[in-house]
């Protein structure tokens, strides 16, 4: 038996596909207003009329801005995967706790990675119903973690990270590919963007949107953006496509400016990978 992990990202780990229309439903069916883009109570019991597209487009181009500083928390959710972890610039150090999968799956992991330029280590634990198939398994150093050869990750999304590039989801390039938006609130908006345009986000990957086909030119979104207009949250909403059911891919942004550096691991808990690990990987 041969297990491989494909075109893995931090934030999409499977194809995950979509399904068109912009009206969402809340639980008994009806439409929901703050996806529909009618007029919202704020919490303060007023309404606020939906901005214009241009007005609302900006604000969320806006609110990438200070992701670029590389100084903040993130999560990812989608596909029955979950990512958490900081991005600290001026270390030039980012973490990530990936868990790909649940017990029941053919196949689950968990990574830690560790990225201090210009080292990288994972640490990995394997679960699921084929865990123990898995070509080499004995030689994965399971428990510790594994320095990584940076020639052999480079450009893989699974493994590296691109300090130019310090957001794992890529929420600027979605952004930019935004095709309609409007503001439903305080703070909270609603729209369509085109993925087909953001291949390079870690939330999305040529897969997906290929599976997506005309679809991807309009996948519905909301986002919402912190009290100084900074993204907090942006939610992809993934209808049914094929044999994939509907899901959300979600992330989130915290801590602005106050993130932490990434710890190294101590040298006692350090090996290099073996050809097997990146066998995993290929």
């Amino acid at each position: 038996m041969t297990v491989t992990v494909r075109r893995w990202s931090a934030a999409v780990f499977a194809a995950t596909l979509l399904t068109p229309g912009l009206v969402a439903c809340n639980a008994n069916g009806t439409a929901d207003p703050a996806a529909s883009g009618s007029v919202t109570p704020t919490a303060s019991g007023s309404a606020i009329a939906p901005s214009g597209n241009a007005d609302a487009k900006q604000a969320l181009l806006n609110s990438t801005n200070e992701i670029r500083k590389g100084n903040f928390r993130f999560t990812m959710a989608g596909a029955g995967s979950t990512a958490e972890g900081q991005v600290h610039e001026p270390s030039q150090s980012a973490q990530m706790k990936v868990t790909i999968g649940d017990p029941s799956s053919d196949l689950m992991m968990n990574l830690d990675l560790i990225h201090a330029k210009p080292d990288s280590w994972v640490k990995l634990d394997l679960g699921g119903k084929s865990a123990s198939s898995i070509p080499g398994r004995q030689k994965l150093n399971l428990g510790k973690y594994q320095h990584l050869d940076q020639t052999r990750i480079k450009g893989n999304k699974a493994l590296g990270f691109d300090f130019d590039k310090v957001d794992p989801a890529g929420s600027e390039v979605l952004t930019q590919g935004i095709t309609e938006v409007r503001q439903t609130g305080e703070g909270t908006y609603a729209g369509t963007l085109d993925v087909s345009k953001a291949a390079e986000a870690g939330s999305v990957d040529q897969t997906l949107i290929t599976a997506l086909g005309p679809q991807a030119k309009s996948v519905p979104f909301t986002a919402k953006l912190d009290p100084q207009g900074r993204l907090s949250e942006m939610v992809l909403q993934i209808p049914a496509a094929g044999q994939t059911a509907a899901q959300d891919i979600k992330v989130t942004y915290s801590d602005y400016g106050n993130a932490a550096a990434a710890q190294k691991p101590s040298a006692d808990q350090v090996v290099e990978a073996p050809q097997e690990f990146y066998n995993l990987f290929s």
